[in-house]
């Protein structure tokens, strides 16, 4: 059995223009100094790192680790979120995307899949140039428009959808592939693949790539009310990145999983901060440890209530306390 590494934590929602924030160098000084032992890297943040540069350059990638390292920390992995979202995004959504684009690619949405899809080609060199083995990002939208099928979908249109959602992502997989790199959806609502069946259906439409795999983060399964302990027992050969990241669900006679366009703290569902909500790490750290997860457990830290500060230097003590060092004898042996 494997122990889980960490704790780490994901820089994406902690980096800002004001020290200790506004570069590698510092954030990592300061997550070392409230117990991270690692760092995943948001791939659009130019404070981090410049993608284009780290897929062409080793010496560059040697430079970044040195960086991590010299304030005691390992890359965990890269992510590329903002631009995975861009590899396949519906027309409705288009004016809401394009600030996640450079600002010359705005208002044309072919150029911005092209660079989507190149970002998502460079994240791999990177990655291996980076010597990781996972990487992180979103499936991106063709159909989250009709997930509530009123008027109903036209016939066939799933399976359309999904389709072309392949096609995109195939060129892309297989860069990864190439690059020895397992590239880990984060299923999550507002995705074409927010749960089990979306994934399963990805993955029929890819013809089982071997790279297609996910980031599991439980706080998206408790606003969905989908049992994320099952999910585990269903989905651990899939699992190469772990989101530690608290939710809770309270719904009311007045809004529930749809939580009636309100911002995020009247929401019925809604992010906490580790601790703070209603998932049961206990089982999930159990879990993991059973099917031998082999990966690092990443702190996200998104919460209407918390300070991410605070947030922050309360997550890696509950992380560090979550991991089980598992056994290297049976309980029994004494008795053989």
């Amino acid at each position: 059995m494997k122990t889980i590494k960490g704790p780490a934590i994901f820089l994406a929602q902690f980096m800002s223009d004001f020290a200790p924030f506004n570069n590698l160098k510092n954030i990592c000084a300061w997550a070392a100094s409230i117990g991270y032992k690692g760092v995943q890297i948001p791939s659009w943040d130019s404070r981090c790192i410049d993608l284009k540069k780290a897929a062409e350059s080793k010496t560059y990638c040697d430079e970044i680790k040195g960086i991590v390292q010299s304030a005691g920390l390992e890359i965990t992995e890269l992510t590329s979120h903002l631009q995975g979202q861009l590899v396949a995004s519906h027309a409705a959504y288009d004016s809401a995307f394009d600030v996640f684009a450079p600002a010359g690619l705005h208002n044309n949405p072919k150029a911005r899949t092209e660079w989507a899809t190149q970002q998502l080609i460079y994240a791999a060199k990177a990655s291996e140039n980076l010597g990781l083995t996972a990487h992180a990002t979103f499936s991106g939208a063709l159909l989250w428009h009709t997930m509530y099928p009123w008027p109903q979908r036209k016939a066939r249109s799933v399976e359309e959808g999904f389709a072309e959602l392949a096609k995109r992502w195939l060129p892309i997989l297989n860069a990864f592939d190439q690059s020895g790199i397992d590239l880990c959806y984060e299923i999550h609502p507002g995705e074409d693949l927010h749960d089990g069946i979306t994934f399963e259906r990805f993955l029929n439409a890819t013809n089982n790539h071997k790279r297609a795999h996910i980031l599991y983060d439980p706080s998206h399964f408790v606003l969905q009310q989908l049992n994320y302990l099952d999910y585990i027992d269903i989905y651990h050969e899939h699992i190469k990145m772990f989101h530690v990241k608290d939710a809770e669900f309270n719904p009311s006679g007045r809004s529930g999983v749809y939580g009636g366009y309100q911002d995020w703290i009247d929401r019925p569902g809604r992010f906490r901060s580790l601790g703070d909500g209603q998932v049961n790490f206990k089982s999930i750290f159990s879990k993991l440890a059973q099917y031998d997860f082999p990966g690092w457990a990443v702190l996200e830290w998104e919460c209407c209530l918390k300070h991410p500060e605070d947030g922050a230097r309360e997550g890696a003590p509950f992380i560090k306390n979550h991991i089980i060092r598992v056994a290297d004898k049976a309980f029994d042996d004494f008795a053989g």
